[in-house]
């Protein structure tokens, strides 16, 4: 009872960061993305922490509610679809991917790489299947032929930085002895 009661104060704590990290990737003058893509944004950091720590289930849980509040809070969708499948799917995955490295060594690093890659292939597909019916004729200098190309580009564009700004964050945490403790759940035995 006790593990499960500190495992819902710290998700809710770790959705609240996660808020404001996102509201912070607003004052960075470059890199945003059409519709409310962004670049060097470190607001799944506390997802993935908190999925590494206590597994994939409340991981998906945790990733699910920041993916609700986010869209709540100023969230861009064109319909239901994108609604379900940008905000509660894919940050729900990224929870579920990060959570399944829970206890290993890197697990924060793995679970970044596995939770990016999840939450990325979640946007891949609502972009092939909603987003590409407004697809632009040209993107980043290249014309657009096909959807399958143009949710790639937008998407990578988006998750390979994001994920590549994780993995260095959480490979400077795993430095730090105390924050090494943390990441390997050691004060949760």
């Amino acid at each position: 009872m006790r593990y499960k009661t500190k495992a819902i104060c710290e998700g809710a704590i770790m959705v609240a960061l996660a808020l404001v990290l996102d509201y912070l990737k607003e004052l960075i003058p470059f890199g945003h993305l059409p519709n409310g893509g962004s670049l060097l944004n470190i607001s799944t950091l506390p997802i993935v922490f908190f999925a590494i720590r206590y597994g994939g289930g409340y991981g998906a849980i945790v990733g699910f509610a920041f993916g609700g509040l986010d869209y709540m809070m100023g969230g861009e969708a064109i319909d239901w679809t994108t609604i379900i499948c940008d905000y509660f799917l894919a940050f729900a995955m990224l929870g579920l991917g990060a959570g399944l490295c829970k206890g290993k060594k890197w697990s924060a690093i793995w679970g970044s790489i596995l939770g990016g890659a999840l939450q990325f292939l979640s946007s891949y597909l609502v972009g092939v299947f909603v987003w590409g019916k407004w697809m632009p004729e040209t993107f980043m200098g290249m014309t657009m032929t096909t959807p399958w190309f143009y949710s790639f580009l937008y998407n990578i564009t988006w998750a390979a930085p994001n994920t590549a700004l994780s993995v260095f964050l959480f490979y400077l945490f795993y430095r730090m002895r105390p924050m090494e403790r943390y990441l390997l759940r050691q004060d949760l035995q």
